[in-house]
């Protein structure tokens, strides 16, 4: 997927997520049902050991990508103070197939398969270029904190 900047929307728009947790660049696609993300692995990020971008970085990216679909309700104001927590509830099934290196651009695409109020099963997967990276089913919850 060539990466068009006129069609990026900002990530911080959608996620609480800053430096150095943030695993997602760029929101290239967003919907209500499908979202897809880009994320460079840099040399510095935390979960980079021994050059490869490990499986706790691909979940977590993973999980990102995925809260931009609840997420995008909670900041859809960029200019609102809006203060969220979410987590992961389940993985009902995930499979790692390999692991990018420092350098590569990784895309991440999830589609909503169900919803309930804050509580939604989304089916994802990360490719680098055609290579499958990782997929699962997972189960987020989100919700605004109250001050």
């Amino acid at each position: 997927m060539e990466i068009r900047e006129d069609q990026m929307i900002n990530i911080h728009n959608f996620l609480p997520h800053r430096e150095p947790m943030l695993m997602a660049d760029h929101i290239l696609e967003l919907t209500k049902e499908k979202v897809v993300t880009s994320f460079e692995i840099k040399e510095e990020n935390i979960f980079v050991h021994n050059n490869e971008f490990v499986e706790a970085g691909l979940i977590e990216n993973l999980a990102q990508t995925c809260s931009s679909i609840l997420g995008q309700s909670f900041f859809e104001n960029p200019e609102a103070d809006t203060k969220v927590i979410g987590f992961i509830t389940n993985i009902k099934k995930i499979e790692v197939f390999a692991l990018p290196k420092v350098g590569d651009k990784i895309i991440s695409r999830a589609s909503l398969v169900s919803q309930f109020e804050n509580i939604c099963h989304i089916f994802c997967e990360t490719f680098n270029h055609d290579e499958l990276l990782i997929r699962a089913d997972i189960s987020l919850f989100i919700q605004e904190v109250k001050s």
